[in-house]
């Protein structure tokens, strides 16, 4: 295994995290900001308030982007272990 393969196979990977990250991590920014803003404009200054809400939109984001995410896992691990079957065997 040479060392281009070895940074191949580590740039996919980060780029499968950040691909399959995401969402939801635009979900709790976006749901965030809106809190934030509702915090600001009533002046309510509750700190658990802001968690809450994230929470329910990450785990809803997990429900809805959940296959899609499983399938971009599925691909890059079968990829990694084409990989690994054709210089090791």
């Amino acid at each position: 295994m040479n060392h281009e393969l070895v940074i191949k196979i580590a740039e996919q990977g980060v780029y499968t995290v950040l691909i399959i990250c995401g969402p939801l991590l635009l979900l709790a920014l976006g749901i965030g900001l809106l809190v934030s803003i509702f915090q600001a404009t009533t002046q309510i200054q509750e700190q658990t308030l802001a968690f809450v809400p994230k929470i329910i939109a990450v785990l809803l984001g997990l429900i809805f982007f959940g296959p899609w995410m499983l399938e971009h896992m599925l691909s890059y691990a079968s990829e990694i272990f084409s990989n690994l079957n054709r210089f090791v065997g």
